[in-house]
C-alpha cells in the first residue's frame, strides 16, 4: 500500500500562512485539482455540501505543496483558536550546507535566509551563535507565532 504524507497545521490565517511558508520551504500555493477554477468549485463538484463550507473556504489556497514533488503537502487548517503555547515539533530549515561547509559560509547563508523570512512576516526569537562549537543557527516565529530553527 502506497502512502504519502501531509503536514497540517492549524492556523486562523490560511492565506498568509500560505504566502509566508511557499516563500520559506520553496512551495508553490497548491492549484485546485481537475481544471477547477477554486478548491470550493472543486469541493462543489465533489458534492461537499455548502453548509460544509464556511465562507471563503476554498477560494484561494489553503495548501502548499513541493513544486520538485518530493516533499510533504502542508495543508494550512483554519481553526477558532489561537495557538496558547510552544510547539511541540518545529522546521529545521537547513540552508547552511552542513558542518563540511566553512562556519563563515554557513553564517552567510542563514544571515540571508532569516533576513528574507523576516521580510516575508517572521520574528526572530533568538540567534544561537556558537561559533567555538562550530554552530550559527536562528530560532524565529512565523506570522502566526510557531517556532522554527534556520541552521
Amino acid at each position: 500500500m502506497e502512502m504519502t504524507v501531509q503536514l497540517t497545521i492549524d492556523c486562523s490565517d490560511p492565506q498568509r500562512m500560505v504566502t509566508f511558508w511557499a516563500e520559506a520551504l520553496g512551495y508553490v500555493p497548491e492549484p485546485p485539482p481537475g481544471g477547477h477554477a477554486t478548491w470550493r468549485a472543486y469541493w462543489a463538484a465533489a458534492g461537499v455540501p455548502e453548509e460544509e463550507l464556511p465562507a471563503g473556504a476554498g477560494d484561494v489556497p489553503e495548501s502548499i505543496v513541493d513544486p520538485t514533488g518530493r516533499g510533504p503537502r502542508v495543508w494550512f487548517q483554519p481553526v477558532p483558536e489561537p495557538k496558547v503555547a510552544k510547539n511541540r515539533w518545529h522546521f529545521d530549515l537547513k540552508v547552511g550546507g552542513g558542518r563540511d561547509v566553512p562556519l563563515d559560509i554557513r553564517i552567510q547563508r542563514v544571515k540571508a535566509t532569516v533576513d528574507r523570512l523576516v521580510a516575508a512576516g517572521a520574528t526572530v526569537l533568538r540567534i544561537n551563535d556558537e561559533r567555538d562549537g562550530g554552530l550559527y543557527a536562528a530560532a524565529l516565529r512565523d506570522p502566526e507565532g510557531n517556532e522554527f530553527d534556520v541552521v
